[in-house]
């Protein structure tokens, strides 16, 4: 029996009306009293509470995968990859690396030619023959399973200057690993890499960021209240103790809500560290904070287990020259309110999630939050930006939090925000609805086709999948944005060449993209975008990043065939030095990227 609560009853009863058009069976409204509930609903003179009680001839409700009325599609490219996609990263080479646990179990798919993991270690199985990391081939669609050595439970990672994936941390044996994959298009049997090397402390649900120094901050984790760097310097000191991370946690057990903290970094080589309710501008080369930012209004936690998501907005680099100063915005959704796990986790009585956004732009030299109200409330939300510069808000739950059995009600319907929109236009948008639900471990990634890559969902300790009504997922999943609709394919800009010394966008330096046009419809509005792929868990797309770049010149140089000239971002702060994926963007509609290295 589960229930799901709501401060009114109106809320709930809209949201089951957007999210799950047939109500569930079997469903009454009463009140409903919990002893010890938390302080935030004990004003409550009367709860409202939907109580479903499932049995065998209840079925699952799940929309369906298209829509004649709203944007965009989805399309299954996978019924089973064979793991659930905890984690995710895009490559340079088009290809996915998507991994899970290693300690619950085989999971379902077998390691290439009869190869096998020992680990004496490992919580389950000490002889494993099954993998927990595949890799995903983008153009062909196909896999191959990986050998992960060490447990890579909430783990973190991020993408170095040269393109490889260093990964950190994880559980058990894993807490304190180095992981390493390099891509490897022409021989295609790369693999994981265990480094000898280990991180000073343990690093459990923490989060990473690359620096303008090409190495990679690794903030946070289960009862770890610092940071260090990797790769590590003879001379480091082994890590830093960070306060904010301390008296940002919650005391009740297992409700910390600082974990995964949100960390962008900003234009001025700063780091922005949000965590909670909190948040912190923050120099991580002298250790110390600048400044502490306005709470984030509303009693809504938004960080890990009450799990929301945040993005640093597109970082528009065109007319700077004139004094002008760059605007940085980040914006927090989703979360859960005091005392939701609690509920959730010895109750099964789900309080519905956050309905708001924040929007914070620290640039300005007091910053406030503007608060918007998104069209259904949400935890565990995926953000991920689109290289139009819009951002798509998919994935999770309306009640409840993350954590093992803690949420109901899946959000089916993605919602496209619009940040540049000026008020009153409505910047919230109700897109396609999925029909799998993605809940506690799912993930999603931008594609370098304009795609949304979306998988995972195992709210069990093991794999389960005749949990009713939330079974273990091994799907995969791709949402098509509306621009890739077959009416916008003459408006698609098609690259045909990067003109740039060494095959580099050199910060500030002047750079060339020749694209064709079938159809012109916007020629002075095109822009060129640049976006840093995500390393994407727990609803959090870590090292996410937008860049508008600055056109200095713009010429026809054949049939419908167009040469830009662009200049390279401004500095390593506003693009850390890296992989990106460079679209032209022409009457909204992007081009399928290219990569570029910036360095």
């Amino acid at each position: 029996m589960h229930a799901y609560i709501t401060p009114s009853c109106l809320p709930l009863v809209r949201q089951h009306t957007v999210n799950n058009p047939v109500l569930p069976k079997q469903t009454k409204t009463m009140a409903f009293k919990i002893k010890n509930a938390q302080s935030f609903l004990l004003h409550l003179i009367t709860t409202t509470i939907i109580i479903t009680t499932t049995n065998s001839q209840t079925t699952t409700t799940r929309t369906t995968t298209t829509s004649n009325t709203l944007l965009g599609h989805w399309v299954q490219l996978q019924t089973s990859i064979g793991i659930s996609a905890m984690h995710m990263q895009v490559m340079k080479d088009n290809k996915v690396i998507i991994f899970d646990r290693t300690d619950f179990g085989p999971s379902n798919i077998s390691l290439s030619n009869g190869h096998c993991r020992y680990n004496p270690r490992d919580i389950s199985l000490k002889l494993d023959c099954t993998a927990h990391s595949i890799l995903y081939d983008i153009s062909s669609n196909t896999l191959r399973p990986l050998t992960l050595q060490t447990d890579a439970w909430c783990s973190s990672g991020a993408l170095n200057v040269n393109g490889t994936l260093i990964q950190t941390g994880g559980f058990n044996d894993g807490y304190n690993k180095l992981r390493t994959f390099t891509p490897c298009p022409q021989t295609n049997n790369c693999d994981w890499n265990e480094l000898p090397q280990n991180l000073t402390s343990s690093r459990w649900y923490a989060s990473n960021q690359i620096l303008p120094n090409g190495r990679i901050i690794v903030v946070g984790g289960r009862s770890s209240f610092s940071y260090e760097f990797v790769p590590k310097s003879l001379n480091d000191v082994s890590f830093f103790y960070l306060r904010f991370l301390q008296i940002t946690r919650d005391s009740n057990p297992g409700e910390e809500n600082n974990l995964y903290p949100f960390l962008h970094l900003l234009p001025d080589g700063n780091l922005f560290i949000f965590a909670n309710r909190r948040s912190i501008l923050f120099d991580y080369n002298r250790n110390r904070v600048i400044k502490e930012f306005p709470i984030i209004p509303g009693e809504e936690k938004r960080n890990y287990p009450s799990t929301g998501s945040s993005v640093m907005l597109p970082l528009n680099l065109t007319g700077l020259g004139n004094g002008s100063l760059l605007e940085v915005e980040i914006m927090v959704c989703g979360g859960a309110f005091p005392g939701a796990f609690e509920l959730a986790n010895k109750h099964k009585v789900f309080v519905e999630a956050s309905r708001t956004c924040g929007r914070l732009k620290v640039s300005d030299l007091k910053p406030e939050w503007v608060m918007e109200v998104m069209p259904m409330p949400r935890v565990m939300p995926d953000m991920i930006l689109l290289p139009t510069g819009n951002l798509i808000i998919l994935n999770g739950a309306g009640n409840g939090t993350a954590g093992w059995e803690n949420a109901a009600n899946p959000v089916f319907y993605p919602v496209l925000y619009r940040p540049g929109l000026a008020d009153p236009l409505p910047r919230f948008q109700l897109l396609a609805p999925a029909s799998t639900p993605r809940m506690y471990h799912s993930s999603a990634v931008l594609l370098p086709d304009g795609r949304i890559l979306v998988g995972g969902s195992n709210p069990h300790r093991i794999y389960d999948f005749r949990s009713y009504p939330y079974p273990t997922e091994l799907s995969l999943d791709a949402y098509y944005p509306d621009y890739l609709g077959p009416e916008f394919g003459g408006l698609r800009p098609v690259i045909m060449s990067v003109e740039a010394v060494y095959n580099t966008a050199s910060y500030g330096g002047l750079f060339s993209v020749t694209f064709a046009l079938r159809e012109v419809r916007e020629i002075n509005g095109i822009k060129v975008t640049m976006v840093a792929p995500s390393f994407t868990t727990h609803s959090f797309a870590m090292n996410q990043r937008v860049l508008v770049l600055e056109m200095t010149a713009m010429e026809e140089v054949g049939n419908l065939v167009y040469k830009a000239t662009i200049r390279g971002p401004t500095s390593l702060t506003v693009a850390p030095p890296g992989y990106y994926m460079l679209y032209v963007v022409h009457a909204g509609i992007p081009s399928v990227a290219v990569w570029v290295h910036v360095t």
